[in-house]
């Protein structure tokens, strides 16, 4: 696209992606798209329940229109403690430098996520690494410690003489992993109290939080039962 400061400039629409800030938008007049210093129009989408990341537009003020929708709540202003409600039909200014907040509700309630939700929205917003750490720690760990301690049972219950030195090897993993097992927990636990402390949001644990910790509690408890000794009664049976 050939930008002139002489001449005006057609964009065709271009396809949405999610910005750092957390909305879904489709740039339209930016400094990406023509070069614009001061302006910006395009179409920005909140789904229900989606809260953006606190923001300064440093070079422009802002201007927006609310099409659809149920409300809006802004919070603006130093400390994010100036808070309006926008509602479609309304006009919404926002002075360059100040820091924007916006959060979407409906007449559906609030929006409910769960930790595979958490991992698609930090790898399609660009943080990567974030979501591999949280789909390691919180669900390749567990589904693994689950079913290295289903191996260690059965091929003890069976009597097994079956690679004991490396089983021997996998039941210490297991058990010094279970040292960090609450480290989830804790984690979802200051979360909660700090954003309940911030007054901008309201996080409850779902019924998948206590499930969670129940097997990551169940789990600790049947490392700790279980004695190693008893996969090696198999050999000395046989010597004896």
């Amino acid at each position: 696209m050939e930008i002139s400061a002489d001449v005006g400039t057609i964009v065709q629409g271009l396809a949405p992606h999610i910005a750092q800030q957390g909305s879904q938008y489709a740039p339209g007049v930016s400094a990406e798209t023509v070069g614009a210093q001061n302006l910006f129009l395009g179409v920005v989408t909140l789904p229900p329940g989606v809260r953006t990341r606190a923001h300064t537009h440093e070079r422009h003020e802002t201007a927006m229109y609310f099409l659809t929708g149920d409300t809006v709540e802004l919070y603006t202003g130093v400390d994010l403690a100036h808070f309006e409600v926008m509602r479609p039909g309304d006009y919404l200014y926002i002075p360059a430098n100040v820091l924007p907040m916006m959060h979407t509700s409906s007449l559906f309630g609030s929006q409910s996520d769960t930790i595979m939700s958490g991992v698609v929205y930090f790898w399609t917003s660009g943080s990567w690494y974030l979501a591999l750490i949280i789909f390691f720690a919180s669900i390749m760990v567990p589904m693994l410690k689950m079913i290295a301690l289903v191996l260690l049972l059965v091929t003890t219950q069976r009597r097994s003489r079956w690679q004991l030195q490396q089983r021997t090897k996998l039941y210490r993993v297991v058990e010094f992993v279970g040292r960090w097992s609450m480290l989830d927990i804790y984690v979802v636990a200051v979360i909660v109290a700090l954003v309940q402390l911030q007054a901008l949001a309201s996080i409850t644990p779902g019924p998948g939080a206590i499930a969670f910790g129940a097997v990551v509690v169940l789990t600790m408890f049947a490392a700790m039962a279980f004695d190693p000794r008893l996969m090696w009664d198999s050999l000395e049976e046989e010597r004896g």
